[in-house]
């Protein structure tokens, strides 16, 4: 009796599901290693390069600064803490194109072809639209933020000093903002492709949008009122802009029709 019943007959499982859910696994696995070992390869260089990348990254600061005055490190690792964040976010951005063919070439071959049709568009604008918004952040957003700022300390005489440290974190919490509101046309492509909503819906919403920006730019952007402008701005444009790639995506990218039930009914 026990050894009926501790060895009972299992369900019997089909050796070829088994084989392709492994080989699945294998697959990610190698295309996860690939997309790590470029990340750590453009680490490397952008380390060797980081100097003059944060240099880069700080002429919206330099620019603002008083003739005559420089930024500082107020904690003796500071430099190399920073150097080191800006060197792996380059790395990460630099190899994105990279990752996102990797997981492109992962899920591809279970995608039909309308699908394949609407992700590969998808892929390359969200790439696209938050380099945009990163550029518009770094040639734009920062250097009003930072003149404004610096006005007040002019204004009492005082000497302002800037940490490099804190001044990349601000920089990063701006470009993470920038990238990911620039990401609207994406959503709303993505949202009507699911059918979640309809363009017709997206117009009709649209007088709650522009109020959204603007609350939006209030947290994201420093308070002052032109940061905000230059963030609201954009967004409802980005989202009447989405409304059009919205329907321009989907009617490119239909499912083959279905036979109808009409034709099947004659041909009986």
């Amino acid at each position: 009796m026990a050894f009926k019943l501790f060895n009972r007959d299992k369900p019997a499982t089909d050796p070829a599901q088994d084989e392709s859910f492994v080989s699945h696994l294998v697959e990610l696995r190698d295309r996860m290693i690939r997309s790590l070992v470029v990340v750590l390869l453009l680490f490397g260089v952008c380390f060797y390069f980081s100097p003059d990348i944060m240099k880069f990254l700080s002429q919206p600061l330099y620019q603002a600064l008083p003739a005559g005055s420089r930024p500082i490190f107020t904690d003796q690792a500071g430099a190399f803490f920073t150097l080191t964040k800006v060197a792996f976010l380059s790395a990460l951005l630099a190899s994105l194109p990279w990752v996102l063919y990797q997981a492109w070439a992962f899920v591809a071959p279970g995608l039909y072809e309308h699908e394949k049709r609407f992700a590969m568009p998808l892929i390359v604008s969200s790439v696209f639209f938050m380099l945009v918004g990163i550029s518009f952040a770094y040639y734009f957003v920062l250097p009003a933020a930072y003149k404004f700022f610096i006005s007040f300390s002019a204004q009492t005489g005082a000497e302002t000093l800037q940490d490099l440290q804190k001044y990349w974190d601000f920089t990063l919490s701006i470009f993470f903002g920038f990238g990911l509101t620039f990401e609207v046309p994406v959503v709303e492509m993505l949202l009507v492709k699911l059918g979640m909503v309809t363009t017709q819906q997206l117009r009709e919403a649209r007088r709650y949008v522009i109020v959204g920006a603007f609350v939006v730019a209030a947290v994201l952007t420093p308070p002052d009122v032109l940061s905000q402008f230059m963030l609201a701005i954009p967004l409802c444009l980005l989202y009447e802009l989405g409304i059009w790639l919205s329907g321009f995506i989907s009617a490119h990218s239909k499912a083959p029709d279905a036979p109808s039930e009409g034709t099947g009914s004659g041909n009986a």
